[in-house]
């Protein structure tokens, strides 16, 4: 599985923004289900205003329990 460009982009961006002491974490609601999401988000300025670009949210409970890795780095059943 390859990542796509603008999630890379968006990675850097991040990383830029986390070694420059530019991230927030902000409580926000998720707009399709008005439930509370804690967003990790860039920090910067537009003149004398605060602007936060949103890069995802935390994962309610354990993430090792939403997330899978790529399909193929499993070991195929012939393998287990």
């Amino acid at each position: 599985m390859t990542i796509p460009d603008h999630a890379r982009a968006n990675f850097q961006t991040l990383l830029r923004a986390a070694a420059d002491g530019n991230l927030a974490l902000m409580e926000c609601k998720d707009a399709a289900t008005d439930e509370l999401r804690y967003v990790i988000c860039a920090a910067g300025r537009d003149g004398a205003d605060f602007v936060f670009m949103p890069f995802g949210h935390l994962a309610d409970g354990n993430p090792y329990d939403a997330y899978l890795p790529p399909s193929d780095t499993l070991p195929s059943s012939s393998q287990i």
